[in-house]
């Protein structure tokens, strides 16, 4: 390979090409369904697809067949086709539906206006992950324009990640034909612990999520009247709150969340931890004097992977601090994300939080534990020799640093229900979520520069994929 001339085509497409098309793409507020349950209706979802579509019909990569998929009442795919060489497939993932926009950001940013500053892209779903469609056919067509072989591609782009993807198992049966049985698939859709080198992501973390609702009045009543006699739904939720969890330490107390933590991984994480060291913690935006939960490096990124976690990230029935006034609530109600390590089966963990918010309610008060859907977590197969050799070179080229690898914290069901329907298919997971870059949160950016050099990495991966019988072994 070229490296320079593929260097130069892909970091000239981002700046003539990607970029403008992505901060038109941030500029359209396609909420995930569901932060929009009317999101048909809005248009905003279509507005979004429209817009890639549209990008990667004019690229003109020859032979693609592009087909924009909508099941009644589901979200829209799209599917892309390329040919290539040989018999194998890659499958490259993304999806385009975003977060909501977590108010307020800082002065002159927003989520629905791309601002560029010192080399970062701002605006919401941008690096999670607009960008993931526009790189993907960019990296095959680098290797199209240098006549250099690669095995057929699909790229599938899906719109309810966010919500997930509970569209997606429907297309993954309906294309099951067109699929075929990649021997590696590309996700775009992870992070990074730094910006200079090429990270893979080898574990991530499941979901169990629903609201709990605590109820002991069927209306307010006078705070001085009331409280000594009727205890309050706010203390009733966390009395249930610590059933599931160790209000001083946070860890999870229901056995059926937790699982044995590879030897392998806490090997990585103490290799990551020596790589990072003291900068884990300032990947997050701590208030002045606050710190983590735990302090050793390595305790910190297994926490983040492998344990399971509380957090409460939503409330009704409280209202805002100027208009409360002296009011016993009659009902409580907390949106709760429970995340929960590789190898712990997401229906038994939701079940588990049911019984144990549910059973014998403090005071005989109205409890219920409403679950949506949850997500397992995965975690990636042994590296094939020719992988981890593309990546290092990959990284050692484009970035001028060697590969790292390291687990992830959040979901992707997406990879959960591959590793399911493909046990003996590679997996290269990656991204641009990286220190500072904040998605889901307000600031949320793209790293320009690093960008430019995963797509570079990702056209080498799809070179040795191709090549691996010959040189590099299966």
């Amino acid at each position: 390979m070229n490296v320079e001339r593929i260097r130069d085509f892909v970091n000239t497409t981002w700046d003539a090409s990607i970029l403008p098309a992505l901060e038109a793409y941030i500029r359209i507020p396609n909420q995930s369904p569901a932060f929009d349950p009317q999101w048909k209706a809005h248009g905003h979802m279509d507005r979004a697809t429209d817009l890639i579509e549209r990008w990667m019909r004019e690229q003109g990569i020859e032979g693609m067949k592009l087909e924009r998929i909508e099941a009644p009442g589901r979200t829209p795919i799209l599917f892309a086709e390329i040919p290539g060489e040989g018999e194998d497939t890659v499958l490259l993932y993304g999806h385009l539906d975003k977060q909501p926009p977590m108010l307020p950001w800082d002065e002159g940013l927003g989520p629905w206006e791309p601002v560029i500053r010192d080399g970062k892209l701002y605006g919401r779903g941008g690096a999670d992950d607009g960008y993931a469609a526009f790189a993907s056919l960019t990296a095959i067509r680098a290797l199209k324009r240098e006549g250099i072989p690669h095995a057929r591609c699909v790229v599938l782009i899906e719109a309810c990640e966010e919500s997930g993807s509970y569209d997606l198992p429907h297309y993954i049966d309906l294309l099951a034909d067109r699929i075929g049985t990649p021997s590696l698939v590309v996700c775009l859709d992870s992070g990074c612990a730094t910006y200079d080198q090429l990270w893979s992501t080898t574990s991530l973390r499941g979901l169990v999520g629903g609201t709990l609702s605590v109820k002991i009045l069927s209306a307010g009543v006078h705070s001085g009247e009331a409280t000594g006699v009727v205890a309050s739904t706010f203390r009733i939720a966390r009395l249930l709150l610590s059933r599931i969890e160790d209000a001083e330490t946070g860890e999870i107390l229901l056995p059926e969340l937790h699982t044995e933590i590879p030897s392998q991984r806490r090997e990585q994480a103490t290799d990551m931890a020596a790589v990072l060291g003291d900068e884990i913690p300032h990947h997050y935006p701590f208030v002045s004097g606050a710190r983590p939960v735990v302090a050793d490096p390595a305790e910190m990124l297994l926490a983040r992977t492998w344990r399971p976690t509380l957090a409460v990230t939503g409330a009704n029935g409280l209202p805002p601090i100027e208009s409360a006034g002296n009011v016993l609530r009659p009902k409580t109600e907390l949106k709760l994300s429970i995340r929960i390590p590789p190898g712990v089966d997401p229906e038994r963990a939701q079940a588990a939080v049911k019984t144990a918010l549910e059973k014998d309610p403090p005071y005989g008060a109205e409890v219920r534990f409403e679950g949506e859907a949850a997500a397992a977590g995965w975690a990636a197969p042994p590296l094939a020799p020719w992988l981890e050799r593309a990546a290092r070179e990959a990284s050692e080229v484009y970035f001028g640093k060697p590969a790292c690898y390291m687990g992830e914290g959040g979901t992707i069901p997406f990879m959960a229900m591959l590793g399911r329907k493909f046990p003996d298919a590679q997996f290269m997971i990656t991204g641009l979520l990286g220190p500072g870059s904040n998605a889901h949160g307000p600031n949320e950016f793209l790293m320009i520069s690093t960008a430019k050099n995963l797509t570079s990495a990702v056209s080498h991966v799809l070179a040795c994929h191709a090549q691996r019988g010959a040189t590099h072994g299966r």
